[in-house]
Parts: C-alpha cells; sequence; structure tokens
C-alpha cells in the first residue's frame, strides 16, 4: 500500500552521514526528507568543513536532504543560512532540540528553551531577515528544558512566525531520551499550534507507527531517528504493514556501508569504531541483540569483526 504520512529521517550525529544516507535510500527508500546531523555557526560562516562536505549537493544527488543549523546567535545564522542558500538548498532547519550538556551549557539546542525571551528575539530576528529570500525556515524542539509546564509558552512564541514546519520531540531536554515521550504535551501541539506540525519521538516498530497516526489523524508526516538505525526497514514495513525486519537486506545494506567506508576512512581503528556505532542500534533489529552487542564490542580489530558479522549472517542468511 501507498502510506499517505511523509517520514522524515532525524538528523542522528555521528551515525546517519552523506554516505550512510545514500546507501540507506539506495536499499531502503520512502523517506521523503533526511536531516542533516547539526552544522554549529559561527561569526565567520560554517567554519568545518567536514560538516559542510556532508552537505554538498554533489555528495546528496538521490536524497532529499535538509540541513540543520545549530546556533544561539541571529546573525551567524542569518550569514550560515546564506552559506547554505548559495549551494542550492531552500529549506533549512534549526536545532532546538538536542539535549547534550555540551550544547545546552551554551544556551544552544535545547538549551534555547531556557529563555524563552532571548528565543523569541532570536527568531524574530531570523524570519525577518530570510523573509523574501527563498529560504523557508523548519524547527526541530522540545517541549521545555525542564518542565512540559513551558510547553504552552513556547507554543505562544512558536505561533508568532510563520515557519515551513514544525517537528516537536515531546520530551523536556531533563528528559533526555530515557523518560516516556508526553502525549498530553503533543495533544496540546495539535490543539495550539499555527504551523505544520511533524511528529518525532519512539517509534521504534510498526505498533508504535499506528499508535500515533491513529490519534493525530491530522499529522500527516512523521520523523524517526533511533528507530531506523534500530531497523533500517522500519519505514518499509510501516508500509507493506509487516512486522518484522528485513534482515537480509539490513545486511546487505551492512556489507555495502563498511565496504565504503574501507574505502575513504583512514585506519582500521577509526572504521572498527564507526561500524561498531552503526551496531550499538542495529543490533536490536535481531535477535539476543544484548548477547550480539556484547561480541561485537570485543572485537578488537577488523579481522574478528569481521568473523562476528558472518557468524551473524550464519543465523539468518
Amino acid at each position: 500500500m501507498k502510506s499517505k504520512t511523509k517520514f522524515y529521517f532525524a538528523p542522528m550525529e555521528g551515525v546517519a552521514g552523506y554516505i550512510y544516507r545514500n546507501i540507506y535510500h539506495e536499499y531502503f527508500g520512502h523517506i521523503d526528507k533526511f536531516f542533516a546531523p547539526f552544522i554549529s555557526t559561527s561569526p565567520n560562516g560554517i567554519k568545518k568543513m567536514k560538516e559542510f562536505k556532508d552537505i554538498l549537493p554533489e555528495n546528496n544527488e538521490n536524497v532529499c536532504l535538509i540541513p540543520q543549523l545549530l546556533s544561539n546567535n541571529a546573525d551567524d545564522f542569518i550569514l550560515a543560512a546564506k552559506q547554505i542558500k548559495d549551494v542550492g538548498y531552500n529549506e533549512i532547519n534549526l536545532n532546538v532540540g538536542c539535549p547534550s550538556g555540551t550544547v545546552t551549557s551554551k544556551g544552544k539546542g535545547a538549551g534555547m528553551l531556557r529563555d524563552i525571551e532571548r528565543l523569541d528575539n532570536f527568531l524574530y530576528k531570523v524570519f525577518e531577515s530570510c523573509h523574501g529570500t527563498g529560504i523557508k525556515l523548519s524547527i526541530k524542539t522540545r517541549i521545555g528544558f525542564s518542565s512540559p509546564d513551558e510547553f504552552d509558552n513556547i507554543i505562544e512564541i512558536y505561533n508568532r512566525y510563520q515557519m515551513h514546519e514544525l517537528i516537536v520531540h515531546p520530551r523536556t531536554r531533563e528528559d533526555y531520551y530515557k523518560n516516556d515521550i508526553n502525549l498530553n504535551a503533543f495533544r496540546t501541539a495539535v490543539k495550539k499550534s499555527k504551523n505544520t506540525l511533524c511528529y518525532n519521538g519512539n517509534i521504534f516498530d510498526i505498533n508504535d507507527y499506528k499508535r500515533i497516526t491513529e490519534e493525530f489523524d491530522e499529522i500527516k508526516s512523521v520523523m524517526i531517528g533511533r528507530g531506523a538505525l534500530r531497523n533500517p526497514s522500519i519505514v518499509e514495513n510501516i508500509i507493506e504493514d509487516i512486522s518484522k525486519p528485513d534482515i537480509k537486506k539490513i545486511f546487505d545494506f551492512h556489507d555495502k556501508i563498511y565496504n565504503e567506508y574501507k574505502k575513504c576512512m583512514s585506519g582500521e581503528r577509526n572504521l572498527l569504531f564507526k561500524m561498531k556505532e552503526i551496531w550499538l542500534y542495529m543490533v536490536h533489529s535481531m535477535e539476543n541483540p544484548d548477547k550480539k552487542a556484547k561480541k561485537i564490542k570485543k572485537a578488537k580489530n577488523i579481522y574478528e569483526y569481521e568473523s562476528v558479522i558472518n557468524e551473524f549472517k550464519g543465523e539468518y542468511v
């Protein structure tokens, strides 16, 4: 069947770079938008060429990519947004959701929610500057810094601006990823938001998807992050209405990623670290994930790593 829902791939820092995105699209498809891991702004524009390389159009020819900026300075944001527009993008996402302590301590990401007056001033300047430039602004947000009670005031701030989309992860910064999602807060968003909404948070299987889309049938887009890293075939499963991951395809997907990283990464240690990071999530698509995760973690070199993965393949392929 063809789903009416639009599916977005969350900006998963450290894992879902352009190599991962392109291969994911090749094997699984069905993602309407990939959101790139955040790029930090500075008074001199985008200074980390590694981050800029990740969003270059020539590295993302087959996917619809939305660059994301992390900033608490409107002038820095505007400068970086113009740089991104100059290479061909017309939608840019603002990160108001990252809960990392190193980010929030600087008043960025979810740290922006600690001072909503400052957030309002930031948004006013950014939206005024981008008006008429062809840049569409979307925001990915949490529901508060310390308490969900903050969300009513946050929504009031967001309603002052005509954004392309508001992506809501219904947790506070203090929740991090540990506590349950707050559906009451998302109900508030649905009731009060003047902007188009996208739901994000804890979609790990087809039942999670159905629970959200059946209650909030007015929501036409969902963003999936850890769920897609755990089971790369999750959107395919949702569309085809099947519950089990396509393990054979997941291993084929792994092999392609592994071989591509072998070509471009320097040093066996870096390659091993990267693949272990991917498996930290993907192992959950298989039986006995904790046992398998321990075996991967113990691999000291590429030879041991390949032996472990071949052992896993023997169980399924």
